[in-house]
């Protein structure tokens, strides 16, 4: 039982999705009363620190992080993070399948694929590295975003950690006839669902380049890219007077609310604004 007085301890926050079984995601509001022994995990871990202080014991290095301190903890590694002087303090925690973390890397150039190359480093102060960590799993709690997005998001995280921890590889030969397959295989099946998987095995590039390349080549992410090319084929449905929640269903979106958001983000109107 809790004192009267004191406040309660805020439960962890966890994300989890059967359909992308490689990632967790663990946050912590308050983490004054979340103290943990020295432990270790079968997965690879990255955390960010999102406010208080905190004293990070990773191997033989024992490091007092911050707001912006990311975390690197590889697997079996034993570790431990308490907060100082049981002060507040409150971070973000993802884990990472290791046989998945292995393949990003392999498709980076950095590996077989068959085991994880570990890092060295601890802890890391890169802006980008902490800020990628933020984004990704804000887009994780968001149930407005399906699946495409997040995976492709996981994807992308994973490239971004290795260039901030690892130099990057060389593009693949032939890449940009490549990219062109992928876009038009996205185009030609944009209104039923598509894994990252479907789009790299018809275009035939890794997860990683792909992510990487596709916006530099078309300005846009697979999945804004999938999403642009239902706003096309819901406007010419409506343009036809199809019911909006025909279109939505017909066009892969979730429900009519779910188009109504990317039409309006898109077109600058609504739905049945486009179609009066």
């Amino acid at each position: 039982m809790w004192p009267a007085d004191a406040e309660r301890p805020v439960a962890p926050r966890f994300w989890r999705d059967a359909a992308l079984p490689f990632i967790e995601l663990r946050s912590v509001e308050d983490g004054r009363r979340v103290c943990y022994a020295p432990h270790s995990h079968d997965s690879f871990s990255i955390g960010v620190i999102t406010g208080g202080i905190s004293t990070c014991v990773n191997g033989r290095v024992r490091e007092r992080v911050g707001p912006g301190s990311v975390v690197v903890v590889n697997p079996e590694e034993v570790h431990a993070c308490n907060p100082v002087d049981d002060r507040p303090w409150s971070y973000h925690m993802l884990f990472l399948d290791v046989a998945w973390m292995a393949g990003q890397q392999a498709a980076l150039g950095l590996g077989s694929g068959r085991d994880l190359r570990p890092f060295l480093a601890a802890v890391s102060r890169n802006p980008r590295l902490a800020q990628g960590l933020i984004r990704l799993q804000a887009l994780l709690h968001d149930g407005w975003a399906d699946l495409l997005e997040k995976e492709s998001a996981a994807v992308a995280f994973a490239a971004t950690l290795q260039a901030c921890l690892d130099p990057a590889p060389a593009a693949p030969s032939g890449a940009d006839d490549r990219l062109a397959r992928a876009a038009e295989f996205i185009a030609d099946n944009c209104t039923r669902p598509l894994s990252l998987g479907d789009i790299c095995a018809a275009a035939g590039l890794s997860e990683s380049y792909l992510i990487r390349a596709f916006q530099r080549r078309y300005g846009l992410t697979p999945h804004a890219f999938l999403i642009d090319r239902r706003i096309r084929y819901s406007r010419e449905r409506l343009r036809r007077g199809h019911p909006i929640a025909e279109v939505a269903a017909d066009a892969g979106f979730a429900d009519q609310a779910h188009l109504h958001r990317a039409f309006k983000r898109l077109v600058a109107a609504t739905p049945g604004q486009y179609r009066a």
